[in-house]
């Protein structure tokens, strides 16, 4: 989308925080973001603008908060939740199909060879392999 993104991670290990994995996942992309905007756009900049409540201005790429975190369980709920991912820019009116969303996964899922991102097997997943 392009003000927001959605991610399903499948954590690999037993024990995990899902705020460090966030956070391994927002960090390097915002350091991205921003360096590029300081070159590319720095106008953009003042938009992404934060002031600090000690005085310090911030330049913030991603929302105050956590984000919107919940366990999945059953393989129904995956699908489900994967299915609103995919639909999400065909309801905006961006796409009429969810697999010409370029930076979908509904692409690789629907077997694209030029797929922009490559998935795990939904069969690892769901555990049917």
């Amino acid at each position: 989308m392009p003000e927001h993104v959605h991610v399903i991670v499948w954590p690999r290990q037993p024990v995990y925080e899902i705020r460090l994995i966030r956070t391994a996942l927002k960090i390097p992309v915002q350091r991205k973001a921003l360096a590029y905007l300081r070159c590319q756009a720095p106008e953009f900049l003042e938009r992404l603008r934060d002031f600090q409540p000690n005085g310090e201005v911030h330049y913030r790429f991603w929302q105050r908060g956590g984000g919107y975190d919940r366990n999945i369980q059953e393989p129904n709920t995956l699908y489900t939740m994967m299915d609103y991912i995919h639909n999400n820019p065909v309801r905006r009116g961006l796409v009429s199909q969810a697999t010409d969303w370029a930076w979908s996964s509904a692409r690789f899922y629907a077997g694209a060879e030029d797929a922009a991102l490559k998935m795990d097997s939904i069969v690892d997943f769901v555990g049917l392999g």
